[in-house]
């Protein structure tokens, strides 16, 4: 069975760092990439990052670029968000998806093209 599962959200101040987790199980990361969202409360859900299998990240949101990277560590079936210089704007619900692609697309695609975890609260405050 397919399962994404996010771990690590909670409170930071501004300006600190978190590190979030994605566990997946049911497939493996050798062949497909990460895709890191996040939802603001009242927004849409927006796709932030993009990581693949040999740790190359695309950056889609303007927003997170030079303190937001990611990584995989394909030996514990894990991917990673990490967050630095944090602000109140980055607060919301943080998911980790598959698309299933072995490479990154150049912008993030429909929402019902990606299997999702169930996504951790951040939350910074202004």
């Amino acid at each position: 069975q397919v399962s994404l599962v996010e771990s690590g959200g909670g409170l930071v101040h501004s300006g600190g760092s978190l590190r979030l987790s994605c566990v997946v199980s049911g497939f493996t990361l050798d062949y497909s990439t990460i895709t890191w969202f996040r939802q603001a409360a009242g927004k849409e859900r927006e796709g932030i990052l993009c990581v693949d299998r040999i740790n190359s990240v695309t950056v889609y949101a303007d927003s997170v670029r030079g303190r937001f990277t990611a990584s995989e560590d394909k030996g514990v079936s894990t991917a990673y968000l990490q967050m630095s210089d944090l602000e109140s704007a980055d607060t919301g619900v943080y998911y980790c998806a598959t698309n299933w692609n072995n490479r990154c697309t150049d912008a993030p695609q429909e929402r019902g093209f990606y299997t999702w975890g169930q996504g951790t609260q951040v939350t910074v405050p202004p």
